[in-house]
């Protein structure tokens, strides 16, 4: 009985009926005959509460439930969560259903309704958007079962306290994949680029035929042999490709509740992916007053396992990134010529003075490319009509941020330097349309 107690939960319609026969029994000191009819209902108001605990808790069957959830979630995407209900008792059951979402989602108001036939099972699909990576922990399953009386509701739980990690986005991952080996790139943005140019490694000395490319005749090799001899080159495979996130203050600015950190994780792992698809090595770092988190560019199997639980692990901090320590670790621990997609953030053109001189050394013995991102609040606020002077003069701040940001592409182009200026919901796109222009091109 203490059990039955305890799972006892009172419906709306409980309290609307004997809210019906309070006002009966109030209403009945004036009409006496009423209390007759008073007494009545209270009678059969107690007897269909009898049956409703015989039903609920007496009888044979139950609701089952089970919460269907990924082993791991893709941030910044929608994630499928799917909820089975099945009903085991022999009448149909109105169910109330309230999931316990990670404190993260900040909602403590989900729950839905459905209407269970006996032996009835039906499936209820949500979606969910993480912004943040991390343990995600999921509390409990509530469902609340009521008879076809619907005075009270027997509670069931399920599912108890289920832990889901959330890691970068696997599911972007996956959609770049497919797209970029087949023919609807151009539905997603990304350009075919027909390649003019060869990066071209040494593969062997030959005799010549004719055809052969009479610049690649070896001399030294012909006077030796006295026939004529060719060096025959390959195209260049394997070449590095390293993607750098900056994890300073900067980087975590938020956009569509993301930060930019995230999106720079995010566009990692595509470009990632992408590399090795095409023969190349990935590799990835982070910065900001140190280097953390490298993995070497390298070409296995395990390699995007490895990149994705580094990034997985990667958090931001509130300090100002040191480009000089970059600087010397490239210089140092990077001896073969890279590709190397630095994702950082410039909002005025002396934060990119600073730190130019490193920029400069890098591009002197790497393939450089600088990706920032514009400010589309600032974008959509340049945009609106202003109404008084002060929106006037807010306007006109907002405009000369926006103008820097080109300033600053100015002036990394000046310097030779590969850039992407870029807003952070198409970082991927645009990264992913940059490294298949500098494969056509042949620059590495």
């Amino acid at each position: 009985m203490k059990n039955i107690f305890k799972n006892i939960f009172l419906q709306k319609r409980f309290f609307l009926v004997l809210t019906g026969i309070i006002l009966c029994f109030l209403v009945s000191y004036i009409f006496e005959n009423l209390l007759f009819v008073a007494k009545l209902i209270f009678y059969l108001f107690s007897a269909l509460i009898i049956v409703d605990i015989i039903l609920l808790f007496l009888s044979k069957g139950k609701i089952v439930s089970d919460r269907i959830v990924p082993d791991k979630l893709s941030n910044g995407d929608e994630n499928n969560i799917k909820i089975k209900v099945t009903n085991q008792y022999l009448f149909s059951s109105r169910v109330n259903i309230i999931d316990e979402l990670p404190f993260q989602f900040q909602k403590r108001d989900f729950n839905f309704q459905i209407v269970l036939k006996s032996g009835e099972q039906k499936f209820y699909t949500y979606a969910v958007r993480p912004v943040e990576r991390g343990v995600y922990s999921f509390g409990n399953l509530n469902v609340f079962a009521s008879s076809p009386i619907g005075f009270l509701a027997k509670k069931y739980t399920f599912d108890h306290n289920k832990e889901v990690p959330v890691y970068p986005s696997f599911l972007q991952l996956r959609k770049y994949d497919l797209l970029t080996f087949s023919n609807r790139l151009l539905e997603f943005g990304i350009k075919k680029i027909r390649r003019i140019g060869h990066t071209m490694e040494f593969e062997q000395i030959k005799d010549y035929i004719q055809g052969d490319d009479i610049r690649n005749i070896n001399w030294k090799a012909t006077a030796k042999r006295g026939q004529l001899m060719v060096n025959q080159f390959q195209d260049e495979k394997s070449q590095p490709i390293y993607s750098i996130i900056d994890k300073g203050r900067v980087m975590k600015m938020p956009f569509n509740s993301l930060s930019l950190l995230d999106y720079a994780i995010n566009a990692t792992l595509v470009i990632s992916n992408i590399a090795l698809k095409k023969n190349d090595k990935a590799g990835m770092f982070s910065f900001s007053n140190k280097i953390e988190y490298r993995v070497i560019a390298e070409r296995k199997s395990s390699q995007m396992n490895l990149i994705l639980e580094t990034l997985y692990n990667l958090r931001t901090n509130f300090v100002e990134s040191d480009f000089s320590r970059l600087y010397i670790d490239v210089k140092r621990h990077l001896p073969q010529r890279s590709l190397l997609l630095l994702y950082t953030n410039f909002e005025t053109l002396d934060a990119l003075h600073r730190q130019l001189p490193y920029l400069q050394a890098i591009a002197k013995q790497h393939l450089l490319v600088v990706i920032f991102f514009e400010n589309t609040e600032l974008f959509s606020y340049a945009q609106k009509k202003p109404n008084n002077t002060l929106e006037m003069y807010e306007q006109a701040i907002s405009e000369k941020f926006l103008y820097e940001k080109q300033l600053v592409v100015n002036e990394l182009k000046k310097y030779g330097i590969q850039t992407i200026l870029t807003k952070p919901e198409n970082l991927t796109i645009n990264t992913i349309n940059k490294y298949l222009e500098i494969k056509a091109k042949g620059l590495l």
